[in-house]
């Protein structure tokens, strides 16, 4: 029978739309980023764009391109994308969680590997076109003889191993990321970054789908392009949300974080409690006695640096003080004075007049979710049930 590309069905039309829907999104956000000159914008559109090019083999395969053009030269350019997705990944993630970041030179040293591997392939391409016979043969003599019994399988190793350590980095920055958030603000939830969360989550999950089912096929049992097609599926929906996410979720509000700050600037300042007096009970005492007498904890913009200048203290002293004294972050203990102020209203029957989030807003929270799970956490039960024990 004869085949003809492009051949659309079941597994390749998937594929296909998925790919382009991820594309379009690589063109929006690199148009974004040339209005915007968010660093971040670039990234996440070149983890978008390798991703979708890791498509590629099984998208043209299933397509019909390999039957119909069957002295193609497109493995000569196909490549393990993780070498670029792997510090993609992590600089991405780096670039949202530190405030003025900026691409620096020793940054290239993440891609060395990846510029080595396309140098080498580039290197037996233009080897193998040399030699008698390479128009009428998909693969030469070193793409046969080097490239994929030796080379390919080494670099597959070296990709999954260089994944695993990218992501177990990127992870451990993420949450160093949302500790630090919870020590210099009492409202964190536009800080805390779910969709970062997710985005890693999802790229672990495709890793690691990815690693089984090469295991499965190099030890145990042969994978047809049947069965390898719901990997790429699941990449093709992952291309989709992260798409949409990444270009409608705004993080340019993290740009502007300056620690030292106001609402409007904040960034994380280091702190050096050598440099400042140790803290004695008195200054633990004045600092409960400031909270009840002028209660801070209401202005639900509240952080450090503020709340330090208010009680004439050092951020660091702040710090030590709330740490030792109460055995909180700033988050925590902040939070604990609105929980109690909450529970004092409810006390008095101003859930008469105001909805529970009324009141919460009234305390100093600033949204629904981080009332519902701050309340949760530090009282054992859910507002509602709250109100219903107390009366």
């Amino acid at each position: 029978m004869f085949l003809a590309f492009p051949e659309f069905d079941i597994y390749s039309t998937p594929l296909l739309l998925l790919s382009l829907q991820g594309l379009l999104f690589t063109v929006l956000l690199i148009s974004r980023y040339f209005n915007g000159r968010n660093v971040s914008d670039f990234i996440l559109a070149l983890i978008l764009l390798f991703t979708c090019f890791g498509q590629t083999c099984y998208t043209v395969g299933f397509m019909a391109w390999y039957d119909t053009f069957r002295t193609t030269k497109i493995n000569y350019v196909l490549f393990n994308v993780s070498l670029a997705l792997a510090p993609l990944i992590y600089l991405y993630v780096k670039s949202i969680t530190t405030s003025h970041f900026r691409f620096r030179k020793r940054d290239w040293l993440h891609f060395l590997p990846l510029i080595l591997f396309l140098v080498y392939r580039a290197s037996i391409y233009f080897y193998d076109s040399g030699q008698s016979g390479f128009d009428e043969v998909q693969n030469g003599v070193l793409k046969l003889s080097l490239d994929e019994p030796y080379i390919l399988p080494l670099i597959t190793v070296f990709g999954f191993g260089q994944m695993l350590l990218y992501l177990a980095f990127t992870f451990q920055l993420f949450y160093n990321y949302r500790k630090k958030i919870n020590a210099f603000f009492s409202n964190t939830y536009k800080l805390e970054l779910n969709w970062i969360r997710n985005f890693l989550v999802l790229y672990a999950f495709l890793f690691l789908y990815d690693m089984i089912q090469t295991a499965i096929a190099s030890y145990f049992t042969e994978l047809n392009y049947m069965q390898r097609w719901w990997l790429n599926l699941f990449v093709g929906l992952t291309i989709i949300y992260v798409g949409i996410k990444g270009y409608f979720t705004d993080t340019t509000k993290l740009k502007k974080l300056n620690f030292s700050f106001t609402p409007n600037q904040i960034t994380i300042p280091d702190v050096d409690l050598s440099r400042d007096r140790p803290i004695d009970k008195k200054s633990v005492e004045n600092l409960e006695r400031f909270m009840e007498m002028e209660k801070p904890y209401l202005n639900p913009e509240l952080n450090l640096v503020d709340l330090a200048k208010q009680v004439n203290m050092s951020r660091a002293q702040l710090s030590e003080a709330i740490n030792t004294g109460f055995g909180r972050n700033f988050n925590d203990f902040i939070n604990m004075y609105r929980v109690q102020a909450f529970k004092k209203m409810i006390a008095a029957e101003k859930h008469q007049q105001l909805s529970l989030l009324g009141i919460a807003f009234e305390c100093g929270f600033n949204s629904k979710a981080t009332f519902n799970r701050v309340f949760k956490k530090l009282t054992h039960s859910s507002p509602s049930e709250f109100l219903k024990t107390a009366y």
